[in-house]
């Protein structure tokens, strides 16, 4: 196996506030510390990066993804692609994730880190959605951020799917009960600081249910205020897909959304994901579970505070 090196490495912005192109590194290559070092920088940055015309398997994903990290394994509670522990498929036949949300933060330490391999593309729609949080937290009003900063969050996996139960065929409900197999309750501060980086960022989305100390309404009332700084068009990339890409975003500090805009089409990722710390809020307080075991499933990282 050949080694990637730096010295090609190009980084081409795909939007003013999110995303980047890499170019120039082959990720099925060994990977030299200053390439990876390099990548990880793009990413502290940009938030999401595309990496164009690769050439992996599922094990060159895994490869790659641990340059980041120690891997999770595919998901809490849905299974993984056979004889793949670590790789979930996120496939238009088994449920369409068409609403905003950051990766697995209804357990105490969600993912640092998601990559996704497009496997198989309708001829139409199938886009991704990412949105920098982190923008969206510097939008923010000032008295409004300020507010935010006081603010922590229940997440969980027993979430409002705006999809009400008898409206389910047969298939859809077994899968809602394959998600929920486990009921997981974890609170997240409102505003996240970024390890690496120090920045803070809205931690929020489709997971979280309701504002400690506040009712059901006031709650979705200040969520939805909230989300609709984070799903800005500035704030947001659209990535329509092409074969043979990998995207690896930042779930600390973004949101994510697949849209159903592809028909019955078929549609297939793969994900790998990068395990991640206990999130910390402004004031140095860290997230907490309530219920739901996740050890199975993923380590928890500790790094060193942000000054």
């Amino acid at each position: 196996m050949t080694t990637g090196s730096l010295t090609a490495l190009s980084v081409r912005k795909v939007t003013a506030r999110i995303g980047a192109e890499i170019r120039g590194v082959n990720i099925g290559d060994e990977l030299d510390g200053e390439t990876v070092a390099a990548i990880r920088a793009a990413l502290n940055e940009h938030k999401a990066l595309v990496f164009k015309d690769v050439d992996l398997d599922d094990a060159g994903q895994e490869r790659f993804a641990r340059y980041f990290g120690e891997l999770t394994t595919a998901h809490p509670t849905v299974p993984s692609e056979p004889g793949a522990p670590n790789v979930l498929p996120v496939d238009s036949e088994q449920g369409r994730a068409n609403h905003w949300h950051t990766d697995v933060t209804f357990v105490v330490s969600p993912p640092q880190v998601s990559t996704l391999r497009s496997i198989v593309l309708p001829p139409y729609g199938g886009e991704t959605l990412i949105a920098n949080a982190a923008a969206a937290y510097r939008d923010l009003p000032e008295p409004l951020r300020a507010f935010a900063e006081t603010l922590w969050a229940v997440h969980t996996n027993d979430y409002d799917y705006a999809v009400p139960p008898e409206s389910l065929d047969e298939g859809a409900r077994e899968r809602r009960a394959q998600f929920t197999s486990i009921g997981y309750e974890t609170v997240h501060p409102v505003v996240r600081v970024h390890p690496l980086t120090g920045e803070r960022g809205l931690f929020i989305g489709g997971f979280a249910s309701r504002i400690v100390g506040l009712s059901n309404t006031e709650s979705r009332d200040i969520l939805r205020l909230l989300q609709s700084y984070v799903t800005r068009p500035e704030n947001v990339l659209r990535w329509r897909w092409s074969p043979n890409e990998l995207v690896i975003f930042d779930n600390r500090i973004t949101q994510h959304y697949a849209i159903d805009n592809y028909d019955d089409l078929p549609r297939r990722l793969n994900r790998v994901t990068v395990a991640g710390e206990i999130p910390v809020g402004v004031h140095g307080k860290a997230s907490y579970s309530i219920s739901g075991d996740a050890s199975h499933y993923t380590p928890a990282i500790s790094l060193p505070a942000v000054a």
